[in-house]
């Protein structure tokens, strides 16, 4: 009797120990639900958190239903640890660290690291905090203390934590459409061209332009600045600023150089081509064309004909007496072809005039 007494408190207490150890692994294996409205209808909105569809974002909805941003839990059995922001660091957040103690015991000689170099002498604070980071703070953080016991206690050290701050946004690139060498009269526009991480899309940013030093346009929400009538003014150096709205980060463009071309010059009038001079018969001696006529002679103050007050001649009289000139140079050349037709005349009858005069004789 007292064997089966003993018998059935054991499989009880067996049973117990099962009962407990299933609910231990059942709770383990579940995963953190965020849920809010009804949780036992088809229509629940209550998901794992790998179903969420952007943990990223502040607040999201899904099927009529608004949730929190979630956040990562790690727990960690040490002594010392070093606690670091979940969500992603970026350019001009603020960063904090804390050097958490187990059971948030006391601490004294507490000191931070990054990379390995203490970031400042040993002290109580436990926390560590840069008010803008900065790319160049990522690296690995660490921290130490000393326990406060009834006595000094030994020294301990935290496990590393990397610490990544990423690219807010790139530096700027700035573009000319149509053209950076544009035509005079024609528009020209100016954008300024970066772009916000997805995680930090509903940022703004603002917009400034410059042209050789001097500010063509002053911060605002538009990345594009219009020139609506290029002239050669206009030509220069120009860049463009990108800043956040609280000044944090701000990054520059490169510069590009903006040469406004003039009109297009008008074609040269043709010139016209001498006529083409006949050449002489065979056998005669070819003429040399008549050279240009002497100059007349200039007027002098004593000829009576001479009307200028400043001892210059008349225009008009002297522009009819260059017309004059021209035609009697046409009239020479002329002459010079009537010359050599007869020339080219007599040549052909010379032979027969020779032939008779010797049947004569």
């Amino acid at each position: 009797m007292k064997l089966g007494c003993v018998l059935m408190a054991g499989a009880l207490y067996l049973s117990l120990v099962v009962l407990w150890a299933a609910q231990t692994l059942l709770a383990a294996s579940f995963k953190t639900l965020q849920c809010e409205g009804p949780v036992h209808t088809e229509e629940s909105s209550c998901h794992m958190e790998d179903d969420l569809t952007d943990p990223r974002e502040d607040g999201f909805q899904i099927k009529g239903y608004t949730f929190s941003e979630p956040f990562h839990l790690i727990v960690s059995y040490d002594w010392l640890i070093l606690q670091g922001p979940t969500k992603p660091v970026f350019e001009g957040d603020p960063l904090v660290l804390r050097c958490q103690a187990w059971q948030d015991w006391p601490l004294t000689q507490v000191t931070f690291y990054r990379d390995g170099s203490a970031l400042g002498p040993p002290g109580p604070n436990r926390e560590f905090s840069i008010a803008v980071v900065q790319e160049a703070d990522s690296g690995h953080y660490h921290c130490s203390g000393i326990f406060q016991s009834p006595g000094l206690g030994s020294p301990e050290t935290a496990s590393a934590v990397a610490i990544t701050v990423q690219e807010l946004f790139p530096a700027p690139i700035l573009r000319a459409v149509p053209s950076a060498e544009p035509q005079t009269g024609g528009p020209v526009t100016l954008s300024c061209q970066t772009k916000l991480p997805l995680q930090r899309s509903s940022a703004r940013l603002l917009f400034s332009f410059y042209k050789d030093g001097r500010t063509v346009r002053s911060r605002g929400l538009s990345s594009e600045f219009q020139i609506p009538t290029a002239s050669e003014d206009h030509s220069g150096s120009y860049w463009c600023e990108a800043t956040t709205e609280d000044n944090q980060v701000w990054k520059q463009s490169p510069q590009l150089e903006i040469r406004v071309q003039g009109p297009l010059a008008s074609a040269a009038p043709p010139t016209s081509n001498p006529a083409p001079q006949k050449s002489a018969a065979p056998g005669t001696a070819p003429v040399e064309p008549p050279g240009p006529l002497p100059p007349p002679p200039a007027p002098s103050s004593e000829d009576p004909d001479f009307s200028s007050p400043l001892g210059m001649p008349d225009p008009h009289l002297y522009h009819q007496m260059g017309l004059l000139l021209k035609h009697m140079q046409d009239v020479r050349v002329l002459l010079g072809h009537l010359v050599m037709e007869l020339r080219e005349l007599s040549g052909h009858h010379k032979p027969g005039t020779t032939k008779a005069t010797a049947e004569q004789k």
